[in-house]
């Protein structure tokens, strides 16, 4: 069995989710515009491959602390129809269709959390989905801290390697489409690395092992 795995924000997704997230927030009064640059500073250094995932984790999630896990799923469903799924690439939507017609696994390897990814699963009808996590309590609240390992960099690896071993398909076999060099320990793990519309440490990485480039 072979599989297809592929990012989700600025690859299934042409923006990414943490700041559109955030922009809700704000247009419901619960965030601040403060806080959303704050958000997108992180994501500029994420872009740049210097961001420090498990401390930024560490304080954004304290915010989650007390909210149970349920209303978590039901606003991101919201949140989703309403500031994400305009944002789905026809290159992602047509990459996902191609990989199913030809029999292959498909899924979702982000380093988002899920409640933000399974809308997006269920839109495109990926049945997989590789995550980080947050700690919930016995009562479904959040703690407010991180499941290791996060679905960051070797994290991300890890994890895919976890979905594939559940699975029984072998990474060395795989597809595997993101934008970020933050990905580059899964893009030397699989058969075929894609960059699509890479960040420019990716692009250049890319250019020089001859990797395939696509722009969704």
């Amino acid at each position: 069995m072979r599989a297809a795995l592929f990012d989700m924000d600025r690859t299934l997704l042409r923006k990414e989710t943490a700041s559109l997230y955030v922009r809700y927030q704000v247009a419901i009064g619960e965030a601040t515009l403060g806080d959303l640059a704050k958000t997108l500073y992180w994501v500029g250094k994420y872009t740049l491959g210097l961001l420090d995932a498990e401390k930024v984790a560490a304080e954004a999630l304290l915010g989650l602390r007390g909210m149970t896990e349920t209303s978590m799923a039901a606003r991101c469903d919201d949140w989703f129809g309403g500031w994400v799924e305009h944002h789905i690439t026809d290159g992602g939507r047509q990459a996902v269709r191609r990989h199913r017609d030809a029999g292959d696994l498909c899924a979702i390897v982000t380093g988002a959390s899920p409640y933000a990814a399974r809308p997006l699963a269920r839109r495109l009808d990926i049945d997989h989905l590789v995550s980080s996590e947050f700690e919930v309590d016995d009562r479904g609240v959040f703690t407010g801290r991180p499941v290791a390992p996060l679905a960051f960099g070797e994290g991300k690896l890890r994890r895919a390697e976890r979905l594939a071993d559940e699975l029984g398909f072998r990474l060395e076999d795989a597809t595997f489409y993101t934008d970020s060099v933050s990905d580059l320990p899964l893009l030397e793990r699989v058969a075929v690395p894609v960059a699509v519309a890479p960040d420019p440490r990716l692009r250049r990485i890319a250019l020089h092992r001859g990797w395939r480039i696509e722009i969704w």
